[in-house]
């Protein structure tokens, strides 16, 4: 004989915001982090503020996140205002890429 399963849109969305499954969000985004502080140039001999960019990533976790608002995620950020500028370059910095990179891992 066959199981039988009735979906219940509530216990999916309980389930999306549950503690367990907001614990796994935040470990991925952990290991995102670590990677991102691993990968993360620290700047030259001139640079002003050398390890900055290193030491300013974070994560944050919400238990209604997502563009629905409605499931756990994490999120991995650098607070450096030039952030952006690391990641995707300007006309005379190559982009390095460190938070795509360190995604790309997958954070298993």
């Amino acid at each position: 004989m066959a199981a039988r399963f009735k979906m219940s849109r509530k216990g999916v969305g309980e389930l999306l915001r549950s503690p367990m499954v907001q614990a796994e969000m935040v470990r991925r985004a952990e290991v995102i982090k670590s990677t991102a502080v691993a990968l993360s140039p620290t700047g030259g001999s001139g640079d002003p503020h050398p390890g900055q960019y290193r030491a300013s990533w974070t994560v944050e976790s919400k238990t209604r996140g997502g563009r629905r608002r409605d499931r756990a995620t994490a999120t991995v950020r650098n607070s450096t205002y030039y952030a952006r500028w690391v990641e995707y370059g300007t006309e005379k910095v190559p982009a390095h890429h460190v938070l795509l990179r360190s995604a790309q891992t997958g954070g298993g």
